[in-house]
Parts: structure tokens; C-alpha cells; sequence
């Protein structure tokens, strides 16, 4: 058990299935108190269910208020789980880059912002960012989740470094491939890239906890990231070339 989580008020958004449903059980059993969102209130009312937990389906965006209202009045934990998986290049309709940047950003930051005011009136507080290893790297065949993604990490990045010294933690996961739906709707560029190396949900949540556990920012469910991180900085010119080869890898495999 992580004591830090035991009794806390959780909201873990996205949480029907997938990544987001290995959290709130997790949370669960090491004995905090969970909100479970999802856009889809029959699979979030199922997991809650299931774990004992409050189910506040809806736009993960907008029920920060009424997940506190559920909670007693106060989220000690936030993971912003929730996201969306946007595939195409630079010509993807702007629509496209609109969601992805909504979902995968723009929910992250209204989130903080409802819930820092009180955390730094309190001195304690958790923001979990479900980001991928995308947000450290890149995915073939998905600029608008690649991008969004950065973007996401980005943002993590920031809070921890402006707000620690407040009792604020912050956790970055970035997992590549995890066998849930999402690694389905990724397609070929997914096969090939993240696939062989997938991991359970459930492995990204024994992650996090591990990371909380020993207070650290960055979560990396698949230990080799930090390599390909560190070549990405390093080389870049060598690391852009890898990615190229297998951008053309793909390429090929698809045209047959």
C-alpha cells in the first residue's frame, strides 16, 4: 500500500476502461476514495461499481465541481487520463487538431485550474498526467497526437517546476504501446511501432504507483524510453534518421 493515497479524494478521468480503469482500481484497492469519469456513463458507472467508487460521467473538463461535491468537498488527486488518439499528418482536418488539442491539452489546463487555488491554499495536492511515450518522442502517423501530446507534457512539466516548493506533486506517465483500445484504433503505425513491446494497463498503474511512492515526476512504464529520450536530445540528427527509417518501414508495409 502507498500511504500517500490511502483516504485520499481520486478523480480519474477517462477511467471506463483501458489505462484509466487499471488507475481507479489501483487507487481503489490501496484504500482512497474514487471518482470515475468517462464520456461513456454506462462503462464509467460499471467500473465505479466494480471498486466501490462515485461515477461523474461527462466532458472531463467540466466536472471538476460536481467530482468535488462527491468527494466531500476536496480532490487530493487528479489524473488527467482522459485522451484522444488522432492519427493523420499535417493535413488532417482542422477539426482533428482542434479535439486533439482540447482533449489531450486544453482538458489538463482547466483541470489545474480549477483545482490549484485550493490545493495551494492547503499545501498538498496531485496532479497525474497520463501523457504517453509521444510526449517524449514522437508516433509515426500521428502528427496531431504526437504534437498534442508534447503539448501535455509540457504542461506537466511546468506545474511541477512552478509549484513543488507548495506541496504540489506532479507525475508525467508516458508508456509506449499498452494493450487497451486505443492501441486497436492506432492501426498499422501501431502494429509495427507499439505492439511488440505492449504492456497491461494494469503495468501502467503499478508504475505510477511506484513512482509515487518514491516522489518522482517522470513515470516510465517502459524503462527503455529514458534511453530513447536521451538519444533524442544527445543526437538528434541520429535519432530523426531511426525514426525515418522506420516512417519509411511503414510506408512500405502499407503499400503492399
Amino acid at each position: 500500500m502507498v500511504e500517500a493515497v490511502h483516504n485520499a479524494g481520486v478523480v480519474v478521468t477517462g477511467a471506463g476502461g483501458g489505462i484509466g480503469a487499471a488507475l481507479a482500481r489501483r487507487f481503489a484497492a490501496d484504500g482512497a476514495r474514487v471518482v470515475v469519469n468517462d464520456l461513456d456513463a454506462g462503462r464509467a458507472g460499471a467500473v465505479a461499481d466494480e471498486i466501490g467508487g462515485i461515477a461523474v460521467p461527462g466532458d472531463a473538463s467540466a466536472i471538476i465541481t460536481e467530482a468535488r461535491d462527491a468527494l466531500g468537498g476536496t480532490v487530493d488527486v487528479y489524473c488527467a487520463n482522459a485522451g484522444v488518439a488522432s492519427g493523420g499528418t499535417e493535413a488532417a482536418d482542422e477539426n482533428v487538431w482542434a479535439l486533439a488539442w482540447d482533449v489531450n491539452v486544453m482538458a489538463h489546463v482547466r483541470a489545474a485550474h480549477e483545482l490549484i487555488p485550493d490545493w495551494l491554499e492547503r499545501g498538498s495536492g496531485r496532479f497525474v498526467s497520463t501523457v504517453s511515450a509521444a510526449g517524449l518522442l514522437t508516433m509515426i502517423g500521428a502528427a496531431p497526437y504526437s504534437v498534442t501530446k508534447h503539448g501535455a507534457y509540457a504542461f506537466a512539466e511546468w506545474l511541477s517546476l512552478t509549484y513543488r516548493h507548495r506541496g504540489i506533486k506532479v507525475h508525467a506517465i508516458c508508456p509506449q504501446g499498452v494493450r487497451t483500445d486505443m492501441l486497436t484504433a492506432s492501426g498499422s503505425a501501431g502494429e509495427l511501432v507499439l505492439r511488440p513491446t505492449a504492456i497491461e494497463p494494469e503495468d501502467v498503474a503499478d508504475a505510477l504507483f511506484k513512482g509515487i511512492d518514491e516522489d518522482r515526476f517522470l513515470i516510465l512504464p517502459h524503462p527503455e524510453v529514458a534511453e530513447y529520450y536521451q538519444a533524442r536530445a544527445v543526437e538528434p540528427d541520429r535519432w530523426l534518421h531511426g525514426m525515418n527509417r522506420l516512417q519509411r518501414q511503414w510506408e512500405e508495409a502499407t503499400a503492399r
